[in-house]
């Protein structure tokens, strides 16, 4: 009952959104011809709780994922793929890879997505990822991965994007690494971020500096209105004091 929950949701997360591990040349495909030497790679990695999925129908090469393994996984199991070309994406989301245990992955030279996220990883793990040319997409959500490895995650040439949420990357590193590689998508982006809430801060600096203005220029209308008020009627209370003066002496 598990495996087929697993296939069903991994299924479901690997094709969306607009099929992103798919291949280049998709009319044409990619056809891999597996060796029985390969075939038993592939059984190892399904054998260490790992599920593998082809990329698509015309597109044989594979998706690997740990993260939904049942049992814990660490080194040991991730280290079944090593030096495997075909591999195309390698999912290993809250498992207990080590940074030692990166170097195995580094050895697969097809690797276009890599999911590091909630792992604990640090950045001596994303220096093991440098022979990685293929690579374009690199979650590194929720790790322990610092503005020190800054300039190994540059070094990734075929990088696309970045996601860095709740890392130890900071604005300055964000900053240094557009420097470096002005096309990269770095989600979030910390730069714009500051720029975009510095543009807020401003917007509502004003909106409340015109708000303040209108409610002083209405106060200021209520007391003159008041003040006009209270002079007529204060005129005319001197004016109706002033008509029975005068007329109590003409009765005199």
């Amino acid at each position: 009952m598990w495996n087929s929950v697993k296939y069903f949701l991994v299924a479901v997360i690997m094709l969306v959104p607009g099929s992103l591990l798919r291949a280049q040349d998709e009319e044409e495909g990619v056809a891999i011809k597996y060796s029985d030497a390969d075939k038993a790679a592939i059984q190892k990695i399904r054998d260490a709780d790992a599920l593998v999925l082809e990329v698509a129908q015309n597109d044989n090469r594979l998706n690997v994922a740990f993260h939904l393994g049942s049992e814990e996984i660490g080194d040991e199991q991730i280290s079944t793929v090593k030096g495997l070309g075909f591999i195309v994406s390698l999912n290993l989301r809250g498992t207990k890879v080590s940074d030692a245990g990166l170097a195995p992955v580094a050895s697969c030279a097809a690797l276009e997505r890599l999911h590091l996220e909630k792992t604990g990883i640090t950045d001596a793990g994303v220096k093991q990822l440098a022979p990685l040319e293929k690579l374009s997409y690199l979650n590194l959500y929720g790790t322990a991965v610092s503005d020190a490895a800054i300039d190994d995650i540059a070094a990734l040439k075929g990088l696309k994007k970045v996601y860095i949420f709740e890392t130890k990357i900071t604005i300055e590193g964000v900053a240094r690494l557009k420097e470096k590689r002005p096309e990269l998508k770095i989600i979030p982006d910390l730069v714009v971020d500051k720029v975009k809430a510095e543009a807020e801060a401003v917007r509502k600096a004003e909106e409340e500096k015109k708000k303040a203005e209108e409610e002083a220029k209405k106060k200021a209308e209520e007391e003159a209105k008041k003040k006009a008020e209270e002079e007529a009627k204060k005129k005319a209370e001197e004016a109706a004091k002033k008509k029975a003066e005068e007329d109590a002496k003409k009765k005199e």
